[in-house]
This record gives C-alpha cells, sequence and structure tokens, in this order.
C-alpha cells in the first residue's frame, strides 16, 4: 500500500461524493417533476432550475468512471463487466433525461411523452445507483480471475442493496426538493409544494440510513478497517447533522439556501461514510466467490501513472471548479418567467 494508491481511492470517492451531492438535485428534481409541477410554466420552472447546470454535473460521473479505469483497471472492469445490464439502464436514463429537458419546452405536441421520458429518466439513475454501490460493498460472486459470475441483474437484487438503491433515492429526492424550495419563484403554490415535501423525504432518507446501517453492521458483516473507527463515526454523526440542520434552516424565512447546503453536506457525508467503511477494498468478493476481494493493492495501476493522474488532476480539478463557481453565480437567484422562454 503506497501514498498513491490511497490518495486515488479516496479521490475517486470524493467524485463520486460530487457526483452525488451536484447530479443528485437533478436527478431528485426530475423524480418529484410529476408531484411539485401541476401545470406547463411549473413545470418549465423545474426544468429551468436545472437546465443552465445538469451537464456540467454529470462531468463528475464521467471523471469518476475515468479515474477508477485508470488507477484500478480490474475494478473498474469488474464492475462495468459484471454490471453491465443495470450500467446501460443508467445511461439510457441519463440520456434520455437530456433529451427531455431539451426537447420538451419546443414540442408541445409530445409534451406528456417527454415529462414522461425526463421522470423515468431521473428515476432509473437515482434507484440503480444506490443498488450498484449496495452489491460492491455487500459483495459480489466473481471468478479467480476477477468475473462477475452472478446473474446478469436479478442477481444483483437484495434485500441489502435495495434498501441501499432507496437510501440514495430518498437523498436525490430530499436535495431535488431542497433546490426546488431554493429556486422555484417565492412566493408560489409550487414552491410550498416542494418545500413541504422537503421534511418527509428527509425523514425518509434518516429512517432507511439507520436501517441499511444496522442490516449492513449485523447481516453483512463487512470486513472494516478499524484504523478508520473514529473516521466513520465522524462521517455518520455529520449525516445526521446536516439532515437536521437542513430541517431547522428550513423552518426560517429566507433560509432556503442554507437548507440546500446542509443537505448537500449531509449527501457528501454519506459516500464518506461508504469509503471509510470499505477501505481498502474496491469490489468486495461474496461469500459464495471463487475469486478474492479486489483491493487497492491488487487492483493499482504503477506508481507513475498514479503520480501523472495527481499531476493532472492539480490542474484540472481547479479549472472544473472555476467552471462550476462562475455557471451557479451566474444562474443564481430563483427562476423569473423572463427565464422560460426556451423552457
Amino acid at each position: 500500500m503506497t501514498f498513491f494508491n490511497v490518495l486515488w481511492f479516496f479521490l475517486i470517492f470524493v467524485l463520486i461524493g460530487g457526483y452525488f451531492v451536484l447530479d443528485g438535485f437533478d436527478l431528485g428534481a426530475g423524480v418529484l417533476y410529476p408531484f411539485v409541477a401541476k401545470n406547463d410554466h411549473d413545470k418549465a420552472v423545474v426544468r429551468r432550475s436545472i437546465g443552465p447546470v445538469w451537464d456540467g454535473n454529470e462531468v463528475w460521473l464521467l471523471t469518476a468512471g475515468g479515474a477508477l479505469f485508470a488507477a484500478f483497471a480490474p475494478a473498474y472492469a469488474t464492475t462495468f463487466s459484471g454490471f453491465y445490464l443495470a450500467v446501460m439502464l443508467v445511461l439510457f436514463g441519463l440520456i434520455v433525461r437530456a433529451v427531455a429537458v431539451e426537447f420538451r419546452g419546443h414540442d408541445p405536441q409530445w409534451g406528456r411523452a417527454w415529462d414522461g421520458c425526463f421522470f423515468v429518466g431521473s428515476l432509473l439513475p437515482a434507484l440503480l445507483l444506490g443498488v450498484a454501490v449496495g452489491n460492491i460493498y455487500a459483495g459480489i460472486p466473481m471468478s479467480e480471475a476477477g468475473d462477475y459470475i452472478g446473474m446478469p441483474l436479478l442477481g444483483l437484487i437484495t434485500p441489502f442493496t435495495l434498501l441501499c438503491g432507496l437510501l440514495g433515492l430518498a437523498m436525490f429526492m430530499a436535495a431535488g426538493a431542497s433546490w426546488l424550495a431554493l429556486k422555484a419563484p417565492k412566493p408560489s403554490d409550487m414552491q410550498a409544494r416542494a418545500a413541504k415535501l422537503r421534511l418527509p423525504l428527509q425523514m425518509a432518507a434518516l429512517v432507511l440510513f439507520v436501517v441499511v446501517s444496522v442490516y449492513g453492521h449485523f447481516g453483512i458483516q463487512p470486513a472494516m478497517d478499524p484504523a478508520l473507527g473514529a473516521l466513520r463515526w465522524v462521517f455518520a454523526l455529520v449525516f445526521v447533522a446536516g439532515i437536521v440542520a437542513s430541517v431547522v434552516l428550513a423552518r426560517k424565512k429566507e433560509s432556503d439556501l442554507g437548507a440546500f447546503l446542509a443537505q448537500s453536506v449531509s449527501a457528501f457525508s454519506l459516500v464518506g461514510l461508504l469509503a471509510a467503511s470499505m477501505f481498502p477494498n474496491l469490489v468486495v468478493a461474496s461469500a459464495d466467490s471463487i475469486g478474492p476481494s479486489i483491493t487497492l493493492m491488487s487492483a493499482a495501476s504503477s506508481e507513475l501513472s498514479l503520480m501523472w493522474m495527481t499531476i493532472i488532476t492539480c490542474v484540472g480539478l481547479p479549472l472544473v471548479l472555476v467552471y462550476h463557481v462562475i455557471i451557479y453565480r451566474t444562474f443564481r437567484g430563483r427562476v423569473k418567467d423572463d427565464d422560460l422562454a426556451h423552457y
């Protein structure tokens, strides 16, 4: 185990955390689309709230996949080939969602079809990403070469992985409700509906977090690094504190931004908890697996490759962050009627 191995293990989870936070509210807004938007004006507001940012937010997922391929190729090969059908469904959802956002405002005759595509294209990734994470944490059967040898899709769905999927979905929806409460015109019926949905979704996320944690600890019983025990507790407490802070801030007037940021901190800490719980495993082998778990020691690229990846990241990551600062500052504030021309 070397410095660069450990560094890139956690950097990949940082990238996943960035995606979970940023595209999380995009997906959540899409899932809530039929429930908060009751007319064409409301629907245009939802689409406009994510329209300028959704494509930049998805870059974090692409970067995380590319980093996994470059830094830990065997883990990339196992997950992307073993979860092939699930991955294709996620990509299908993301593509359909993007097309729906762009076409809905320009093709009113097919409005209902595009609305359905927007909802389904948001729901599939929001649910299946959590299911995939549950599998790499709980363990999958692998051959000696590290190939997934279970059933293509049904083999990935167990009570635990489904609970993980529901936890991810609840977090996405809570983030989406927080985002829409922040971006929708205030006062408006749609803003009130989004704000009203925020609390029950956050409570559902808390309950599912407790259930998944208890199930994972006593039912799955993963082999976790004892040296990171304190860090796991920190992330778990930050997750709970973030939800509580978001609920408290949401009750105050003009605190929608604070509620959204607290929800985002909670989401990022959940990914941090996953990283601290899995270390040093990248893909866990199940009890019936022939091959061993894939770890950062067994799957890492050469030190030279990881060093150059680190140098490139030191140049590229600040540019990405600057882009996000510019785009979010440019489109800050609540959506106005003048903004809806193309949506």
